[in-house]
């Protein structure tokens, strides 16, 4: 595999995050760290995203309980797909003990199993207030928009969200009915990983990009490794995040 970037994942990075502080954060466990991704590897990753035409477009999709579409460009990373070596690289470590062990210690299990997408999304595209399925424990997602071709004016942050316990889960509530929020960084090399538990609402509204533009982000899916989940993979049922 040729590369010039021996390593994506910054392990240095990994190592300082404390365990207790991601589990003891509020509302929800959550972290928004820099520099996850090596220097080297975060722009290469970015100069060499996948194209949009090999992504299945995914707009008007209803979801449930009345919540809005979550409009975007989507694709399903696949050993086969024909993309940069870079990014098979990216999820041969992802595969591997060291960020498979930092997700353990900070989930507090090994009973997990990681799926891949990229999502990209257009003016005016939204992810309405939800809480993740339960066959999900969590989600790492990477940011791969800079100051280079995005204004932080236009949007595309993850809102963290606090209903203090007050709404069911199966609701479709707006952003300004939460009573608390928190707003991750996303610009540069930046990462938001957050655990679903009970009330784990989250969201990113609508965004005020030009036509031109795309809020580009990479998920690492965190799947409960239960039966149930290993049927949904092995028929290649998506996220529908």
């Amino acid at each position: 595999m040729s590369t010039t970037v021996p390593f994506v994942l910054n392990h240095q990075t990994l190592e300082s995050i404390a365990p207790q502080s991601f589990q003891n954060a509020d509302p929800y466990p959550w972290i928004n760290p820099e520099a996850v991704l090596t220097k080297e590897a975060f722009d290469e990753l970015r100069a060499n995203m996948p194209p949009t035409e090999i992504m299945k477009a995914s707009f008007g999709r209803k979801r449930s309980h009345g919540q809005k579409p979550h409009d975007r460009y989507a694709l399903e990373y696949h050993p086969d797909l024909d993309i940069h070596p870079l990014w098979h690289q990216f999820i041969q470590e992802l595969n591997g003990p060291i960020y498979q062990q930092w997700l353990a210690r900070l989930f507090k299990t090994k009973r997990f199993k990681l799926t891949y997408h990229w999502h990209y999304a257009p003016r005016g595209a939204s992810v309405s207030p939800h809480c993740d399925a339960k066959r999900k424990l969590g989600s790492h997602i990477f940011y791969f928009n800079t100051e280079e071709d995005w204004d932080r004016n236009w949007g595309g942050e993850t809102m963290i969200l606090d209903d203090s316990g007050r709404f069911k889960t199966s609701s479709a509530p707006d952003f300004d009915e939460f009573d608390r929020s928190w707003t991750a960084e996303t610009m540069g090399n930046r990462s938001l990983l957050f655990q679903r538990q009970g009330n784990s609402w989250h969201g990113v509204k609508a965004l005020e990009c030009p036509e031109d533009r795309l809020r580009k982000v990479f998920i690492i899916v965190v799947n409960a490794d239960t039966l149930v989940g290993r049927i949904r993979r092995l028929f290649h049922k998506p996220d529908g995040k």
